[in-house]
Formats: C-alpha cells, structure tokens, sequence
C-alpha cells in the first residue's frame, strides 16, 4: 500500500496520547507518521512544532482525549491550530476516545455540557472533521457543525466471542444499564442471543447499585458490554449480581478503557472470567492483568481515514 497516495498528500501525525495505536494505523494505510515534536515550557505551557510540510494536505491527527485528559485536549487544540496556520488543505481530527462525553446534558440545575463545550473548541481551533469510535451519547454527532465519522467497536468484540465457540442456546448479552441497551441489542443480534438489563441508579458519579436484573440469565453463560470502564464499579458489580442471579460465569466487553483509581483491582477480585477491551486508550504496564484482553481498532480506523481521503462512503463501518 505504501507510495499509494500521490505527492504524499495524505498525513498521519500522532501526538502524546496513543502513539502506539497511531503507528499500527499508520501501518495500515501504508504512510510514516508525519514528524512532530511536543515539548513544553518551564510552567507547563505545550509548544508544538510540525517538522515537515503539510501545504495543501489532508492531514489526519490520532489524539484520544484520555489520562491526563487536559493535557491531551490542548495538545489537540494547539495542533490543530498549527495545521492551520501551516495551511493543511484539510484537518481531520481522529478521536479513538471522547473525553468530556459523560457530561452530555444537564442533568441536574447549573451543570456544564462539557460534550459540547469540547466539540466548540474543536471547530474554533479548525478542525475540519471528526472520527470518533462509541461516543457516549450518539447525539453529541449533533453538538458539531462539521462531519463526524461515529464508528463502532462492538463487531470487534463480538467477533472475538464468536470466536470462543460459545453455545448461543447457553448465552446472555448484559447491559449495565438501561442507557446501553442499543449497544447490547446489536451484539445480541449478532450473537443470536436473548439480552438481560442491570436495573442500576447512581447515587453520584462513580458510584453504581444493583436494583434488579431484567431478563433471565439463571444457567446462562453472561457477556456484559459496555462503551467506557472508568473505575470499573458498575460493571463488577453488576457481574456479581449475575452470579448471585444464577449466571455460570460472566465475561465482560468494553470500547474504551479508562480503569482509573481502583478499577484494576476490582477486576481482579470480581466474578468476570475476562474483561475485553480495545486499544482507543493506551494501557500503561501498571495497568495490565490476566485477566484482560486488549484488541486493535486500527484496522477499523485506518480504513476510515483511507475512505474519508478518497472521497468514499464510510457508511459501511458504521455497521
């Protein structure tokens, strides 16, 4: 695939956040990352210097907005303000992870809409399009006035269970919660499973309990799948309350991976067989356990930046 694109119009470049996910991208489509260097001020201040031309390219920019999620949202904002000022024909904003997306509505009196604030500066810096996998409300799509490419990530997953021969008479799709129902109807139907909902309330963020299950999972072997495990509350408790419910074992799935405070260790102790995750935010060493198995979306992403570049549908990704 490599010299496929003419005069070198197509860019990759990477920034801090998830290096690793954008050379496997870079490799897919067939380019080098583009050449940058992030430094920073003696306060802190980022400084970001493009270190090749990118006049009249179509540059696609890999940046999840994860742990530190502040640095990485300027590191963002500062570079695309830089392709435009270097006159990048295009600048495509490549988001594997939202950050910000929890707070997508007031929920409550005198509450941010932190979604949109963050797709405001977006466009305000000159971002041009977006592509984002398994936002936390498909309706932020509407807090933008450009385009953005909402890819998914559950065909990845289910694949990975189809793979484990699992007998589908014997098998449940869980949602967490009621707001993930779609998700898990989609993996169900894909599986030709029945699906089971965790009636929850939460009390404050964080903080997830177990009212009721819906759906019968009693002798079932139960996958539960979710788009963000951030302290991994819900999701192990919600695993536990399967196995109280009669589940054989419990297997769980998300899109993004934020296991922050004491998530690891939670998933160690819990009743989940495996948790599998996608590689939208990078896993430090501290973070790794055996109990976690982490699958590439760069396939998935190189084919959408290769798509958008040449002016082709990306409809058929979204699926």
């Amino acid at each position: 695939m490599a010299n496929h694109y003419p005069n070198g119009k197509l860019k990759v470049f990477s920034l801090n956040s998830n290096e690793t996910l954008a050379r496997e991208v870079a490799e897919e489509i067939g380019r080098p990352l583009g050449k940058c260097s992030v430094k920073h001020f003696s306060d802190g201040e980022v400084q970001i210097n493009i270190e090749e031309s990118i006049r009249g390219c179509d540059v696609f920019v890999i940046q999840s907005t994860s742990q530190p999620v502040n640095e990485n949202l300027m590191e963002l904002l500062i570079m695309v303000d830089a392709l435009k000022r270097a006159s990048a024909r295009t600048i495509n904003v490549v988001m594997p992870y939202y950050g910000y997306a929890r707070q997508d509505r007031k929920a409550r009196s005198r509450e941010p809409i932190t979604a949109k604030l963050v797709a405001d500066l977006l466009e305000t810096a000159g971002a041009h399009r977006v592509i984002a996998i398994d936002l936390h409300a498909p309706q932020i799509q509407g807090f933008f006035d450009i385009p953005i490419d909402h890819l998914v990530a559950e065909p990845i997953l289910t694949e990975y269970f189809k793979g484990k021969g699992f007998d589908n008479d014997e098998l449940v799709i869980v949602s967490p919660d009621h707001g993930g129902v779609t998700r898990a109807r989609k993996m169900a139907d894909r599986m030709k499973a029945p699906i089971a909902i965790i009636d929850k309330r939460r009390p404050r963020p964080n903080v997830a309990e177990v009212m009721n299950i819906v759906g019968n999972v009693e002798g079932k072997t139960a996958i539960l799948i979710d788009d963000i495990i951030d302290t991994a509350g819900t999701i192990t408790i919600a695993a536990n309350a399967l196995i109280d419910s009669g589940a054989k074992e419990v297997y769980a799935c998300c899109t993004h991976p934020v296991l922050s405070g004491p998530a690891i260790e939670r998933i160690d102790n819990s009743q989940i067989k495996e948790l599998v995750i996608t590689n939208t935010i990078e896993m430090p060493e501290t973070k790794k356990s055996p109990k976690i198995i982490q699958l590439s979306i760069a396939k998935l992403l190189g084919d959408a930046i290769v798509r958008v570049f040449e002016e082709k549908s990306v409809s058929t990704l979204f699926d």
